[in-house]
């Protein structure tokens, strides 16, 4: 038996490097957390998968996940070295029958194998960055010890809601070796795993729970997870429903959960449309990981839609620019972070908001680190016929089609501009087809390729098949159209191509929690308040925003994402309307008993350039 092929393969981490503002986001963040938490922070560097006493589980994993691909992508010869010693130290310590997390002085029966899952990705990861050989046996190894262990105790808790993240180490073995044990791991695994295309037909989380419950199954992190199960599972069935079945889901979550930035609230468990109801950090991370596999294996164009606008808002506002901190859970309108004695939120504490080493839980100051590299990872794929630009921003590829050596660099200042250009050279000539993704909010996008302009008349993926030979240059551009998004209870926020905008607002930083070990300059605890005011209604024409907004350019500099170097900003007339605060939040929906009769100029900038921030606000 044969795995179904996907229809885009994700080329190599040793086939892809980022340019330009990209790579620049990459280095920020090697010299923030996701660079020094082995240094510092007990849960890695005291960790029980390198001989410690600390953490055992998922920490580890998780931030080698993220750890490994940034270090390669950067080509960082210390980060490389600390990525080998722990893998090397993990590696050491594996059983002879197999077994390779820690032993945690209790039965095995007793431990939660989501974090083997995890940790076999991890090695996956590292054998693709480095080529070791002796990772395959590792793996399989590993594979076998749970192959036995499921037998007499069957998945519980996180690893019976994550099976699906266990198939992903199982396909790449199988396609290396075609073991047909393998086959049926998988099918086991998944006969233990939780059913989450029959729990969405009859689907009971459309309202937050009101008594506040915790649940696996409304866990945000775990549904953004799940998104990716039936397409990895279709390999091996082979049925359409298990393939398309993202699509009822995504359309569920959006419709009862989802936020304008392209993700859905969870904080921790579903939370409504509310745009003071937060999304957890993780989820982030989880969701633009489940897009990648979405878009590798459907070919599906607007996975690649929803991937760019969830890294380009979601992902860059929930960390401090420096990236030394970050938040757990991040609002739409978020006009203050402080500690609350009386927590917003359905099922995390008062600090959730706050930006610091580990607020509310540490899982995702461990995992934070997998997803401005996999989106890297994630910007061109291998098509049967030649390469897919499946996510825009500056990277280079250096690959084989045919055998024949091609590389492709892609220098843009995407989001912010709407043009993306391309140099592909070619070893000697040879056809393929470069696919490029049309946006599906790009209308009048056009290519332009040694001076004849090509109109793109649809979405999806365009086409261009031709010899290519010696050097090749070629422009994309994707226009990018305002509009005033329609949000629930009468409210807007404003969308221009693959960016939201929010309201610029004036803050004050103070450190908090430094009587808490660990919570020293940099890796420290910030809470933030406004300086300037953020109750204001939009003076817009809600059909035709473009004439009342007016954009400009400002110089992609050092640090982008953040509210000083925010490369595009708007000009936009607004008016103060009563709208007030509970529990360090603005109120869900702002009162309207009295509007100013003052208009101002108020000026937005993109979501993910924000820390403070009103998004969703009311037309006047």
């Amino acid at each position: 038996m044969k795995l179904k092929d996907p229809v885009f393969r994700p080329l190599s981490i040793k086939e892809i490097k980022p340019e330009g503002w990209l790579k620049n986001q990459l280095r920020i963040q090697a010299n923030g957390l996701s660079g020094n938490l082995d240094q510092f922070w007990p849960d890695i560097r005291d960790s029980q998968w390198i001989g410690g006493t600390a953490e055992g589980w998922e920490r580890v994993p998780y931030w080698l996940d993220g750890f490994i691909p940034l270090a390669w992508l950067l080509d960082d010869p210390d980060l490389k070295h600390r990525a080998k010693d722990y893998i090397d130290r993990i590696i050491s310590r594996q059983q002879e029958d197999g077994w390779i997390c820690p032993d945690w002085n209790k039965s095995r029966n007793e431990y939660d194998v989501w974090a083997m899952f995890l940790l076999l990705k991890v090695l996956v990861l590292y054998h693709e960055a480095t080529g070791e050989e002796r990772i395959e046996e590792v793996v399989r190894k590993a594979l076998k010890a749970l192959d036995r262990h499921i037998d007499r105790a069957p998945l519980f808790d996180w690893g019976q809601f994550r099976w699906f993240e266990g198939l992903i180490a199982i396909w790449w073995l199988y396609e290396r070796t075609e073991e047909e044990w393998l086959l049926d791991l998988a099918s086991k695994i998944q006969a233990q795993g939780f059913n989450w295309k029959a729990f969405f037909r009859h689907w009971p989380y459309k309202t937050p729970d009101e008594k506040k419950r915790w649940s696996f199954m409304s866990h945000v992190v775990n549904n953004a997870m799940m998104l990716k199960s039936g397409a990895l599972i279709w390999r091996l069935t082979g049925l359409e429903e298990d393939l398309e079945s993202a699509d009822v889901m995504v359309d569920l979550l959006d419709k009862y959960h989802g936020m304008v930035t392209g993700v859905f609230t969870g904080d921790e468990c579903l939370a409504g449309l509310s745009p003071v109801q937060g999304t957890e950090l993780c989820s982030v991370a989880e969701y633009m990981y489940s897009l990648a596999h979405l878009i590798s294996i459907t070919g599906q164009a607007k996975w690649g839609d929803r991937l760019e606008k969830i890294a380009y808002n979601s992902l860059p506002a929930t960390f401090r620019p420096d990236m030394w901190a970050h938040q757990y859970d991040q609002q739409v309108n978020q006009v203050e972070c402080s500690k609350q004695p009386e927590p917003l939120f359905q099922t995390n504490g008062g600090e959730s908001n706050l930006f610091g080493l580990e607020p509310n839980f540490g899982c995702c100051t461990a995992n934070l680190s997998q997803a401005w590299p996999k989106l890297a990872l994630s910007t061109v794929m291998k098509s049967k016929d030649g390469l897919a630009v499946t996510v825009y921003a500056p990277v280079s590829v250096d690959t084989k089609v045919d055998h024949v050596p091609v590389t492709v660099n892609i220098a843009t200042e995407y989001p912010f501009r709407d043009t993306v250009r391309f140099t592909v050279r070619t070893a000697e000539p040879t056809e393929f087809t470069l696919w490029l993704r049309i946006p599906q909010w790009a209308q009048g996008a056009y290519v332009e390729i040694q001076g004849e302009k090509r109109k793109v008349e649809q979405n999806g993926f365009y086409p261009l098949k031709r010899v290519w030979q010696g050097e090749t240059a070629l422009k994309l551009v994707l226009p990018m159209k305002t509009e005033a998004m329609a949000r629930p209870n009468d409210l807007y926020a404003v969308v221009r191509g693959p960016l939201v905008y929010s309201l610029a607002v004036e803050e004050e930083w103070k450190r908090v929690n430094e009587d808490i070990p660990g919570r020293e300059f940099p890796h420290c605890d910030y809470e933030i308040r406004a300086k300037s005011p953020w109750n204001y209604g939009l003076c817009i024409d809600r059909d035709h925003p473009e004439a009342e907004i007016r954009f400009e350019e400002h110089p992609v500099g050092d640090c982008p994402f953040s509210p000083e170097g925010a490369p595009v900003s708007a000009r936009v007339k607004a008016r103060k309307v009563d709208w007030l605060m509970e529990k360090g939040a603005a109120s869900p929906v702002p009162g309207m008993r009295w509007v100013s009769e003052e208009t101002e100029e108020v000026r937005l900038i993109p979501y993910g350039c924000t820390n403070l921030r009103m998004t969703e606000m009311p037309i006047l």
